[in-house]
């Protein structure tokens, strides 16, 4: 009790301030004027609400997807928007030398990058898991692996401009739900990955953020198709939603959560974990950890 009274309750009380009042600074559209960024997933839904936003803040934008007929209308609405710049480049995410590529092509276009915004996914639909295991290869290839990359590949220009990578998961990377298996298992492992990143950055100074943004059920259509019949729930609208996402890698707060209930949020946001990570570290020999170089 003596421990806990000393220790525990002080660090609980910090980590409580921190998680709900560190991101009291206000979003100003201003802060993405000029500034370079790459959208995934791009073509339709969150990832061109996203696009669009970012052009009526007059950013430079690079947008990819699978369609090449599609994103050339987003470039060209982009640039009706307002966009500093807008250029497309299209390419499946399950060639992982075309997501290695992409960004170098993309950084050639802008001359830079500030922000790195990872919305794209592999087609799913709600089913009980069976045998499906090339469903479950895919999922972590283009929902997760082709993220790792895209990061890997993004590092250098970022560290250059103190960029921010911004990682669009779901809930259903914090907690479990049926007839998902194969995505949740690829968005728990953005969680896992990117959330040790994070700390990997914090302890050897690499000032470059990483905001994972929880989504609940947004309102694009191919969500809805997914949950037709199967889930009775609101979704959040797709504007409002790409809004939060910018917001949150322009604040760089460490993880955005929009398109649920109050009440599945503030559970989800735990700050059990929070404590138990930094207690962690403690064990750690700081001094090799902080010469290592830091991934990815």
């Amino acid at each position: 009790m003596a421990f806990m009274k000393k220790y525990l309750l002080p660090i609980l009380g910090i980590f409580l301030a921190y998680y709900y009042y560190s991101a009291n600074e206000e979003f100003r559209p201003e802060m993405l004027k000029g500034k370079k960024v790459i959208v995934t997933g791009a073509s339709k839904g969150i990832g061109e609400e996203i696009a669009y936003h970012l052009a009526k803040m007059g950013a430079h934008v690079v947008v990819t997807a699978r369609s090449e007929e599609t994103l050339k209308k987003v470039v060209s609405r982009c640039l009706e928007l307002g966009a500093a710049s807008a250029y497309y480049i299209a390419g499946t995410m399950e060639d992982m030398s075309f997501a290695e590529q992409f960004v170098a092509k993309a950084g050639k276009l802008m001359g830079g990058l500030d922000m790195l915004i990872l919305n794209h996914i592999t087609n799913n639909s709600m089913n009980l898991f069976s045998d499906d295991i090339h469903l479950v290869r895919k999922n972590m290839e283009v929902n997760f692996l082709s993220y790792v990359v895209l990061s890997v590949a993004a590092l250098p220009m970022l560290k250059q401009s103190n960029g921010s990578i911004v990682i669009v998961s779901s809930t259903a990377g914090k907690m479990a739900n049926p007839l998902v298996a194969p995505y949740s298992g690829s968005k728990f492992a953005l969680d896992g990955f990117f959330s040790s990143i994070r700390e990997e950055y914090s302890v050897t100074k690499v000032n470059v953020s990483i905001t994972l943004c929880i989504l609940g059920l947004i309102n694009t259509e191919t969500a809805m198709k997914a949950v037709s019949g199967i889930l009775d729930t609101n979704a959040s609208p797709k504007e409002e939603c790409a809004l939060a996402i910018i917001k949150g890698g322009a604040l760089r707060q460490e993880e955005v959560y929009y398109g649920s209930s109050v009440w599945t949020f503030l559970l989800l946001r735990n700050p059990g974990r929070r404590i138990l990570e930094f207690l962690s570290l403690r064990s750690y020999n700081m001094d090799k950890f902080i010469n290592n170089q830091a991934l990815p």
